[in-house]
Protein backbone atom coordinates (compact mmCIF):
# COMPACT_ATOMS: atom_id res chain seq x y z
CA UNK A 1 0.00 0.00 0.00
CA UNK A 2 1.33 3.18 -0.91
CA UNK A 3 1.65 6.24 1.36
CA UNK A 4 -1.20 7.95 -0.26
CA UNK A 5 -3.56 4.83 -0.41
CA UNK A 6 -3.06 4.19 2.68
CA UNK A 7 -3.91 7.92 4.07
CA UNK A 8 -6.77 7.83 1.98
CA UNK A 9 -7.83 4.54 3.79
CA UNK A 10 -7.31 5.64 7.50
CA UNK A 11 -9.18 8.66 6.55
CA UNK A 12 -12.50 6.42 5.18
CA UNK A 13 -12.26 4.73 8.10
CA UNK A 14 -15.46 5.25 10.70
CA UNK A 15 -14.29 7.90 13.41
CA UNK A 16 -15.50 6.11 16.81
CA UNK A 17 -15.26 9.86 18.34
CA UNK A 18 -14.57 13.08 16.82
CA UNK A 19 -13.24 16.36 18.62
CA UNK A 20 -14.80 19.22 17.26
CA UNK A 21 -13.38 22.97 18.33
CA UNK A 22 -12.86 21.15 21.60
CA UNK A 23 -11.63 23.98 24.30
CA UNK A 24 -11.11 23.07 27.73
CA UNK A 25 -10.05 26.28 30.07
CA UNK A 26 -9.49 25.19 33.96
CA UNK A 27 -10.46 27.45 36.95
CA UNK A 28 -7.05 29.36 37.16
CA UNK A 29 -7.12 30.31 33.48
CA UNK A 30 -5.25 27.82 32.20
CA UNK A 31 -5.86 27.23 28.48
CA UNK A 32 -5.09 23.34 28.01
CA UNK A 33 -6.77 23.07 24.71
CA UNK A 34 -8.14 25.89 22.19
CA UNK A 35 -10.40 25.06 18.94
CA UNK A 36 -9.42 21.08 19.09
CA UNK A 37 -10.11 19.07 16.26
CA UNK A 38 -9.31 15.23 16.66
CA UNK A 39 -10.85 11.93 15.04
CA UNK A 40 -10.14 8.73 16.83
CA UNK A 41 -11.06 5.93 13.97
CA UNK A 42 -12.04 2.40 14.11
CA UNK A 43 -9.25 0.30 14.96
CA UNK A 44 -6.54 2.38 15.29
CA UNK A 45 -3.54 2.73 17.46
CA UNK A 46 -3.50 6.76 18.15
CA UNK A 47 -0.51 8.30 20.23
CA UNK A 48 -0.66 11.69 20.94
CA UNK A 49 2.96 13.07 21.46
CA UNK A 50 4.24 16.40 22.65
CA UNK A 51 5.75 17.91 25.98
CA UNK A 52 4.45 18.39 28.88
CA UNK A 53 1.51 20.61 29.63
CA UNK A 54 0.34 20.62 25.56
CA UNK A 55 -3.03 18.85 26.58
CA UNK A 56 -2.39 15.16 26.05
CA UNK A 57 -3.52 13.75 29.09
CA UNK A 58 -6.54 16.51 29.07
CA UNK A 59 -7.81 15.05 25.51
CA UNK A 60 -7.84 11.51 27.07
CA UNK A 61 -9.94 12.93 30.15
CA UNK A 62 -12.29 14.56 27.88
CA UNK A 63 -13.01 11.87 25.39
CA UNK A 64 -13.12 8.97 28.67
CA UNK A 65 -15.78 11.77 30.26
CA UNK A 66 -14.03 12.47 32.88
CA UNK A 67 -13.51 15.86 32.64
CA UNK A 68 -15.89 18.27 30.27
CA UNK A 69 -14.79 20.69 27.58
CA UNK A 70 -15.48 24.27 28.15
CA UNK A 71 -16.18 24.61 24.58
CA UNK A 72 -16.70 22.30 21.27
CA UNK A 73 -18.17 19.38 20.73
CA UNK A 74 -17.85 15.41 21.51
CA UNK A 75 -19.34 13.65 19.13
CA UNK A 76 -19.54 9.60 19.27
CA UNK A 77 -20.62 7.37 16.45
CA UNK A 78 -22.75 4.97 18.63
CA UNK A 79 -23.89 6.12 22.31
CA UNK A 80 -23.26 2.54 23.46
CA UNK A 81 -19.08 3.04 23.02
CA UNK A 82 -19.33 6.45 25.44
CA UNK A 83 -20.16 4.13 28.00
CA UNK A 84 -17.70 1.23 27.53
CA UNK A 85 -14.17 2.64 27.80
CA UNK A 86 -11.17 1.33 29.41
CA UNK A 87 -8.72 3.84 30.76
CA UNK A 88 -5.04 2.81 32.28
CA UNK A 89 -3.27 5.44 34.26
CA UNK A 90 0.33 6.40 34.34
CA UNK A 91 0.33 4.71 38.16
CA UNK A 92 -1.17 0.94 38.39
CA UNK A 93 -3.83 2.14 41.12
CA UNK A 94 -4.50 -1.01 42.41
CA UNK A 95 -6.51 -1.50 45.39
CA UNK A 96 -3.72 -2.14 47.79
CA UNK A 97 -5.92 -4.52 50.08
CA UNK A 98 -7.43 -6.64 47.36
CA UNK A 99 -5.85 -9.32 45.15
CA UNK A 100 -5.29 -9.03 41.81
CA UNK A 101 -8.76 -11.04 40.69
CA UNK A 102 -10.59 -8.68 43.03
CA UNK A 103 -8.70 -5.48 41.38
CA UNK A 104 -9.53 -6.90 37.85
CA UNK A 105 -12.89 -7.63 39.54
CA UNK A 106 -13.77 -3.94 40.35
CA UNK A 107 -15.74 -2.61 37.14
CA UNK A 108 -17.52 -5.58 36.46
CA UNK A 109 -18.51 -5.39 40.43
CA UNK A 110 -19.06 -1.99 40.17
CA UNK A 111 -21.50 -2.44 37.10
CA UNK A 112 -23.86 -4.95 39.17
CA UNK A 113 -22.45 -8.38 38.07
CA UNK A 114 -21.75 -10.84 40.82
CA UNK A 115 -18.74 -12.73 41.41
CA UNK A 116 -19.87 -16.01 39.78
CA UNK A 117 -20.90 -14.65 36.96
CA UNK A 118 -17.88 -12.56 36.47
CA UNK A 119 -15.63 -14.97 37.14
CA UNK A 120 -15.10 -15.82 33.54
CA UNK A 121 -14.48 -12.44 32.30
CA UNK A 122 -11.67 -11.93 34.93
CA UNK A 123 -9.78 -15.05 34.52
CA UNK A 124 -10.11 -14.35 30.30
CA UNK A 125 -8.63 -10.95 30.92
CA UNK A 126 -5.88 -11.76 33.19
CA UNK A 127 -5.24 -14.92 30.95
CA UNK A 128 -4.37 -12.02 28.15
CA UNK A 129 -2.17 -9.96 30.34
CA UNK A 130 -0.46 -13.41 31.45
CA UNK A 131 -1.39 -13.09 35.11
CA UNK A 132 -3.89 -16.38 35.35
CA UNK A 133 -1.23 -17.91 38.11
CA UNK A 134 -1.11 -14.71 40.74
CA UNK A 135 -5.00 -14.36 40.96
CA UNK A 136 -4.51 -14.35 44.83
CA UNK A 137 -1.87 -12.21 44.91
CA UNK A 138 -1.58 -8.86 46.63
CA UNK A 139 -0.38 -5.87 44.28
CA UNK A 140 2.40 -5.28 47.06
CA UNK A 141 3.95 -8.72 46.06
CA UNK A 142 3.97 -7.72 42.08
CA UNK A 143 6.66 -6.31 40.35
CA UNK A 144 6.25 -2.71 38.87
CA UNK A 145 5.57 -4.51 35.54
CA UNK A 146 3.41 -7.00 36.61
CA UNK A 147 0.71 -4.37 38.59
CA UNK A 148 1.03 -2.53 35.08
CA UNK A 149 -0.63 -5.75 33.48
CA UNK A 150 -3.22 -5.95 36.44
CA UNK A 151 -4.15 -2.42 35.90
CA UNK A 152 -4.48 -3.43 31.90
CA UNK A 153 -6.42 -6.65 32.60
CA UNK A 154 -8.76 -4.43 34.72
CA UNK A 155 -9.60 -2.15 31.73
CA UNK A 156 -9.76 -5.16 29.71
CA UNK A 157 -12.34 -7.00 31.82
CA UNK A 158 -15.45 -5.19 30.31
CA UNK A 159 -14.17 -5.87 26.74
CA UNK A 160 -14.36 -2.06 25.58
CA UNK A 161 -14.47 -0.91 22.01
CA UNK A 162 -11.90 1.96 23.59
CA UNK A 163 -9.10 2.00 25.38
CA UNK A 164 -7.17 5.09 26.65
CA UNK A 165 -3.65 4.97 28.20
CA UNK A 166 -2.12 7.83 29.72
CA UNK A 167 1.52 6.94 29.79
CA UNK A 168 1.24 3.80 30.91
CA UNK A 169 4.68 2.40 30.88
CA UNK A 170 6.71 5.81 31.35
CA UNK A 171 7.59 4.78 35.47
CA UNK A 172 9.37 1.32 34.70
CA UNK A 173 12.70 0.55 33.45
CA UNK A 174 13.58 0.06 29.56
CA UNK A 175 13.22 -3.75 29.98
CA UNK A 176 10.20 -4.22 31.19
CA UNK A 177 8.75 -1.12 28.72
CA UNK A 178 10.00 -2.83 25.66
CA UNK A 179 8.19 -6.15 26.71
CA UNK A 180 4.93 -4.65 27.54
CA UNK A 181 5.10 -2.86 24.12
CA UNK A 182 5.30 -5.85 22.88
CA UNK A 183 2.76 -7.47 24.94
CA UNK A 184 0.02 -4.37 23.68
CA UNK A 185 0.82 -4.94 20.18
CA UNK A 186 -0.62 -9.01 20.89
CA UNK A 187 -3.24 -7.76 22.76
CA UNK A 188 -4.07 -4.97 20.02
CA UNK A 189 -4.19 -7.71 17.22
CA UNK A 190 -6.03 -10.49 19.44
CA UNK A 191 -8.92 -8.20 20.78
CA UNK A 192 -9.27 -5.65 18.31
CA UNK A 193 -9.39 -2.76 19.85
CA UNK A 194 -9.38 1.19 19.65
CA UNK A 195 -6.48 2.56 21.40
CA UNK A 196 -5.57 6.34 21.95
CA UNK A 197 -2.34 6.26 24.09
CA UNK A 198 -0.11 8.94 25.61
CA UNK A 199 3.56 8.69 26.07
CA UNK A 200 6.61 11.37 25.71
CA UNK A 201 8.27 8.50 23.86
CA UNK A 202 9.60 9.46 20.50
CA UNK A 203 10.23 5.74 20.31
CA UNK A 204 7.90 4.10 22.25
CA UNK A 205 5.34 6.24 19.46
CA UNK A 206 6.96 5.21 16.37
CA UNK A 207 6.64 1.60 17.40
CA UNK A 208 3.09 0.79 19.12
CA UNK A 209 0.97 3.30 16.76
CA UNK A 210 -0.58 3.50 13.57
CA UNK A 211 -0.78 7.11 13.82
CA UNK A 212 0.97 9.86 15.72
CA UNK A 213 -0.57 12.81 16.48
CA UNK A 214 2.18 15.70 17.86
CA UNK A 215 0.78 18.55 19.65
CA UNK A 216 2.10 21.89 20.59
CA UNK A 217 2.82 23.03 23.80
CA UNK A 218 0.02 26.00 23.51
CA UNK A 219 -3.63 25.10 22.89
CA UNK A 220 -2.48 21.78 21.97
CA UNK A 221 -2.82 22.69 18.41
CA UNK A 222 -1.57 19.50 16.25
CA UNK A 223 1.55 20.02 15.02
CA UNK A 224 2.02 16.97 12.70
CA UNK A 225 -0.60 13.82 11.72
CA UNK A 226 1.65 10.99 11.02
CA UNK A 227 0.54 7.81 9.70
CA UNK A 228 1.91 4.71 9.69
CA UNK A 229 1.22 1.62 7.72
CA UNK A 230 -0.80 -1.34 9.95
CA UNK A 231 0.96 -4.08 8.26
CA UNK A 232 4.31 -3.36 9.41
CA UNK A 233 5.52 -5.80 11.42
CA UNK A 234 6.45 -4.87 14.68
CA UNK A 235 9.77 -6.30 16.19
CA UNK A 236 13.52 -6.11 16.55
CA UNK A 237 14.01 -5.92 13.06
CA UNK A 238 11.33 -2.81 12.66
CA UNK A 239 12.93 -0.97 15.71
CA UNK A 240 16.12 -1.24 13.66
CA UNK A 241 15.03 -0.55 10.24
CA UNK A 242 15.01 2.55 8.17
CA UNK A 243 11.15 2.93 8.18
CA UNK A 244 11.17 2.98 11.62
CA UNK A 245 14.27 5.67 11.65
CA UNK A 246 12.44 7.88 9.60
CA UNK A 247 9.16 7.94 11.59
CA UNK A 248 10.90 8.52 14.48
CA UNK A 249 12.93 12.15 12.70
CA UNK A 250 9.59 12.76 11.70
CA UNK A 251 7.99 13.18 15.09
CA UNK A 252 11.28 14.66 16.69
CA UNK A 253 11.20 17.11 14.77
CA UNK A 254 8.02 18.41 14.82
CA UNK A 255 8.31 17.99 18.74
CA UNK A 256 11.14 20.28 18.14
CA UNK A 257 8.88 22.50 17.07
CA UNK A 258 6.55 22.29 19.73
CA UNK A 259 9.35 22.63 21.83
CA UNK A 260 10.12 25.53 21.12
CA UNK A 261 7.43 27.31 21.30
CA UNK A 262 7.05 26.42 24.45
CA UNK A 263 9.80 28.35 25.23
CA UNK A 264 8.83 31.74 23.04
Amino acid sequence: MTAFDLADAQRTTPALVSLRAVGKTFPNGLVALADYDLDVREGETLTLLGPSGCGKSTVLRLISGLASPTAGSIDWSAPDIKNNIGFVFQDATLLPWANVFNNVFLPLRLGGLSRQDAAPDVNEALAHVGLADFARTLPRELSGGMRMRCAIARALVTRPALIMMDEPFAALDEVTRFKLNDDLLVLKRRLGATIVFVTHSVFEAAYLSTRIVVMSRRGGRIIDDIRIDPAIARDDDYRSSKSFADICRRASQALRISIEEATQ
